[in-house]
């Protein structure tokens, strides 16, 4: 039996062929790696920027504690600003606790309601504060390592890869090794 143009055409429309969907196939996967690797950047990117905005407004509150006491507050071994007491004693601030007291004096002045911690919420990528009385130090790690401020390779408390600083007028974030 003999098949006519129009049977042998309506056979032929009927589905798509293996090498059509693996192609279809294929060009997905490419999309959803380029997508996924720029998401990943992107939230790298917006996680230094939220680092980099925290360690400013802690340089705005320790300014204005420097404003009223000619120094700044003490740091302890760990990389913690001892300003958290509000007149109950030298207690240390806690990076990013909701539950913490806020940086504040023996006055009840408050600097900050809340001292911010790192994004991640990782102890070993946790802020450092370090200070003489006279001069502060701020530092974080950045994940993005291409990123133009992220300079310094610096040890402070038990962490040493911290790559971008802040510190006070009189000194630079790139400091002598810290204990």
């Amino acid at each position: 039996m003999k098949m006519n143009k129009r049977q042998k055409t309506k056979n032929k429309k009927l589905g798509f062929t293996l090498v059509e969907l693996l192609v279809v196939m294929a060009i997905l996967g490419i999309l959803a790696v380029v997508t996924l690797g720029n998401f990943r950047t992107s939230q790298i990117k917006a996680r230094d920027a939220q680092r980099k905005s925290d360690l400013r407004q802690i340089s705005n509150a320790l300014e204005a504690y420097y404003n009223d006491y000619a120094g700044y507050p003490d740091s302890d071994s760990s990389g913690m600003i001892k300003a958290c007491s509000c007149g109950d004693g030298d207690l240390a601030c806690t990076w990013n606790d909701p539950g913490q007291r806020e940086f504040c004096d023996e006055n009840n002045t408050v600097y900050m309601s809340m001292v911010p911690g790192d994004p991640l919420s990782d102890p070993s990528h946790s802020y450092c504060y370090y200070s003489e009385g006279n001069l502060y130090r701020l530092y974080a790690i950045l994940e993005n390592e291409n990123d133009p401020e992220a300079t310094l390779d610096v040890s402070c408390g038990v962490i040493s890869n911290y790559n971008f600083g802040i510190s006070s007028a009189n000194t630079s974030p790139e400091p002598t090794p810290i204990p």
